[in-house]
């Protein structure tokens, strides 16, 4: 069961990550606009569900799976 949960948050992280990436995905331009000094707000949110849910799906599947 962990292992899947693991898989699940690995791969999760990977569509986040390459989205994230991805030009015309997401308007950052429009983002910037509307969000204007909190725009950096962006990059904590993307670094919360990106990388980290990657990096938590690998320590769950080394460490019970």
């Amino acid at each position: 069961m962990v292992s899947v949960v693991a898989a699940v948050l690995i791969l999760l992280g990977a569509v986040v990550s390459v989205g994230f990436w991805v030009p015309g995905f997401f308007d950052r331009a429009r983002l910037r606009e509307v969000l204007g000094s909190r725009y950096p707000v962006v990059y904590v949110i993307y670094a919360a569900n990106g990388p980290l849910l990657v990096l938590g799906g690998l320590l769950l599947f080394f460490e019970f799976g």
